[in-house]
């Protein structure tokens, strides 16, 4: 099995999407309004990518990958 790629995504308040970028693939930034579709355009964006670049040194089609997602947020405790 292939060493997966980590992507990592965090939330713009300012924007309302996720912001995607990867040190694993060369090039990589993209934004999308839900995780899921990040991920849908991940899996087009990082082979396209990779062969652009030639930079994947696996030994098959399938390319693994980790999405590590962050959002900060906040919440009020009730006064007594």
């Amino acid at each position: 099995m292939n060493k997966a790629l980590f992507i990592h995504a965090e939330w713009d308040d300012e924007a309302s999407v996720w912001v995607a970028t990867s040190d694993d693939v060369p090039g990589l930034a993209t934004e999308s309004e839900t995780v899921e579709a990040l991920i849908a355009k991940l899996e087009v964006l990082i082979p396209e990518l990779l062969d652009a670049n030639d930079g994947y040194a696996g030994d098959s089609v399938d390319v693994p990958f980790e999405l590590l997602t962050r959002r900060f947020q906040s919440t009020r405790r009730r006064q007594a």
